[in-house]
């Protein structure tokens, strides 16, 4: 029932969603909930992902104001990388970001060498910036994110053998 089939004003509820949807909105995220005295919204909308085949290659970095152009490339089937051990994966939804401010190099790139507890990535999340460590030593053999891309909860985003 809304609002209108009420014949009053919104309801404290109706406005609180219409809130979390216009956070939506600013904050690029998918999907947000809220429990206030025991009531508990959530407000997600449905954002269509393409995969990218697995390719351990070096990604090349887009200038911010131009969206990279993506050439999948074949891989064997067995190549999910969601199930290889060195799997790095997006432990909330957010906006992930390869550097920690706009124009500074990148935490890591193809190749680097990284130690247990380093900083790979942030992952902006209601408006808060959390830090996403190594969980293992060795080296960075894929990225799949973009700079400023929105991630989802359990998204393979790094590999490292």
């Amino acid at each position: 029932m809304t609002a209108k089939d009420q014949g009053a004003k919104p309801s404290a509820e109706g406005q609180m969603i219409r809130e979390l949807a216009e956070l939506l909105n600013d904050t690029g995220l998918t999907e947000i909930e809220i429990e206030k005295s025991g009531l508990k919204i959530r407000v997600a909308r449905s954002v269509t992902v393409q995969a990218a085949a697995y390719a351990p290659a070096p990604m090349a970095l887009a200038h911010a104001g131009a969206p990279a152009a993506v050439t999948p490339v074949a891989a064997p089937a067995a190549a999910d990388p969601a199930k290889h051990p060195g799997a790095v994966k997006s432990p909330m939804v957010g906006t992930a970001y390869r550097s920690p401010e706009p124009g500074a190099a990148t935490f890591c790139e193809v190749g680097s060498k990284v130690t247990q507890g380093e900083t790979l990535l942030i992952i902006e999340a209601m408006k808060t910036m959390n830090q996403i460590a190594a969980p293992r030593s060795g080296t960075v053999t894929a990225i799949f994110f973009e700079n400023s891309q929105p991630v989802e909860y359990g998204e393979t985003l790094i590999i490292i053998e």
